[in-house]
């Protein structure tokens, strides 16, 4: 995965969690259906049924939603890098320093001691 496009790990990951998100409402809904199905009262089996419905909808467009971001997110990079790839890079030249001339070392004279 470390050589992946991060366009792909960013779909990868949507998908995750879009997988999650809808498994998580079909429990919720399975809940509330086995309550509307163990009331007592008609309204409020009514009531349950309405929040398993809703609550179906609700994740749905929610996933929609979050699956609907990631191709955006994941195009919008894929275009970014493309372009990147493409643009040719400007070179800077740099300047040649001016030559200085060197300077010779100066070699100090050893005074020898008279005796």
């Amino acid at each position: 995965m470390a050589d992946a496009d991060l366009d792909v790990v960013i779909r990868q990951l949507a998908r995750q969690l879009h997988t999650g998100l809808l498994t998580r409402a079909k429990e919720r809904r399975d809940r509330f259906n086995g309550l509307a199905a163990k009331a007592k009262g008609k309204e409020t089996g009514d009531r349950f049924k309405m929040m398993a419905k809703a609550t179906m909808e609700q994740a749905t467009a929610a996933a929609k939603r979050l699956q609907m971001s990631a191709d955006n997110v994941a195009d919008s990079y894929a275009r970014a890098m493309r372009l990147a790839a493409s643009t040719p890079v400007a070179v800077k030249v740099e300047k040649k320093a001016k030559e200085k001339p060197e300077k010779k070392p100066v070699k100090k004279a050893k005074a020898k001691k008279a005796k």
